[in-house]
């Protein structure tokens, strides 16, 4: 994997719109080409990445009514974690991992150049599955741990909440000294 360039592997024209995109247009794009993820350019160069996680909690937060008033760059996130395509396939799983992101433009002398992405590096290499499954429940895991927390501070007595134990939304019992499901209590 050393001598496997993230150019070897990467996604050459991944799917790009213009940054003042509404997201209505956004989540019809990402449906129609049956992806995950939108490069906002200028250009040639990267200035946003939209996902349809970024795309979903816009319309958590805020009616679906202005999902086609609200612009792509609104919501992108300020900060991209980027990968050069004359770096090494050990680097960039690398790099995924501690950035926790499955998918990392490239750039190369400031030019978007492509997209790799964690089914790139599947389909190249399918014995790193197991490996990248492992990091993906280690951060499974670290999200369920937030969820509880939050669900400790907000001391809940008898009702719907989330799960102390599975972290999912329903009625909760105090069972063993904590607010559980129906499910986590008969298991």
């Amino acid at each position: 994997m050393k001598n496997i360039l993230v150019a070897d592997i990467m996604t050459r024209n991944p799917f790009t719109i213009p940054p003042e995109t509404n997201l209505l247009k956004c989540a019809k794009i990402m449906i129609k080409k049956q992806t995950g993820s939108l490069l906002l350019v200028e250009g040639k160069k990267l200035v946003g990445i939209i996902s349809r996680k970024d795309i979903l909690w816009a319309l958590v937060k805020r009616p679906k009514e202005e999902l086609s008033k609200i612009k792509a760059i609104d919501i992108s996130p300020r900060k991209i974690a980027t990968i050069s395509p004359l770096k090494n396939l050990e680097y960039a799983i690398k790099k995924i991992k501690k950035v926790k992101f499955a998918r990392l433009p490239v750039i190369h002398q400031g030019e978007l150049v492509g997209l790799i992405t964690l089914k790139d590096i599947f389909n190249f290499n399918p014995a790193l599955f197991p490996e990248m499954r492992e990091y993906n429940q280690i951060r499974e895991w670290d999200e369920k741990i937030k969820r509880l927390k939050k669900a400790k501070q907000r001391r809940i007595s008898e009702g719907e909440g989330i799960c102390e134990e599975c972290g999912n939304f329903d009625y909760l019992f105090h069972f063993n000294g904590m607010l559980v499901c129906s499910s986590c209590m008969n298991s």
